[in-house]
């Protein structure tokens, strides 16, 4: 299920000069942040938790998901090269899992590393803040990427719509529409964050066992159904 032909040139493209300043320049506004808040209020648990959840959370990692997801299959869509990729005696489940690992991989180490760094930065970890909301980037990469994937391999204009969905719907609706919530990666991975953090600092509108199963159903589906559409896609070449 997993190529490394596939995935070495799925990280050289994802990981091109210009992309690359795209995806570092989201951590070290974060880290640049925290080391100013920290400067400025001292160490405060309740503020580290505001930041993380804000900035880090709520910002920073659907945007890279976006970036990660939609670039690892969008740009060979939209040039044609997929045609080349598709050609070669590679299965099509595979090559979406391999890209999907590739994408994983990049969310999480442009996301969840920078949030642990500036959670160690704000409060020393204090309350478990830090890794709490590591833990949260990490789970949340993990869906963004499969979302975010599968948006790229169905519209030409996947930036676009993971933009609003990361944006409009998680940031804005998110925070304002009670139910729209529950709909929300951010939810689901703040509610594993709750459970690492224990307390009140960290809070979900989604419980525990609703978000871990909304989360794998959301990956495992929209890892299929981009392997579907991958397949379709072929077929509509060959004919």
């Amino acid at each position: 299920m997993y190529d490394p032909t596939v995935a070495r040139l799925t990280y050289r493209a994802l990981l091109g000069r210009r992309r690359a300043l795209v995806l570092g320049a989201l951590p070290l506004l974060l880290i640049g942040i925290s080391v100013v808040v920290r400067g400025l209020a001292g160490a405060d648990d309740q503020t580290a938790s505001d930041l993380l959840g804000g900035l880090a959370l709520a910002t920073m990692v659907p945007i890279i998901g976006v970036i990660a997801g939609t670039g690892a299959i969008g740009p060979e869509i939209d040039d044609g090269s997929v045609v080349y990729l598709l050609s070669k005696p590679v299965k099509r489940p595979t090559i979406i899992f391999t890209k999907l690992i590739v994408a994983i991989a990049v969310t999480m180490v442009f996301s969840a590393l920078p949030t642990f760094i500036a959670g160690f930065i704000l409060n020393g970890n204090g309350q478990q803040i830090a890794v709490a909301y590591t833990v949260a980037a990490l789970v949340s990469s993990i869906a963004y990427a499969a979302l975010f994937l599968l948006l790229g391999t169905v519209s030409r204009h996947a930036v676009v719509f993971g933009l609003v969905y990361a944006l409009v719907w998680e940031a804005l609706f998110g925070s304002l529409v009670p139910g729209a919530r529950t709909l929300s990666v951010q939810q689901w991975s703040l509610a594993v964050a709750h459970k690492v953090a224990g307390g009140e600092l960290v809070t979900s509108d989604v419980g525990l066992t609703t978000a871990t199963v909304l989360l794998v159903a959301v990956t495992v589906l929209a890892t299929w159904y981009a392997g579907q559409k991958l397949r379709s896609l072929t077929l509509a070449g060959e004919e």
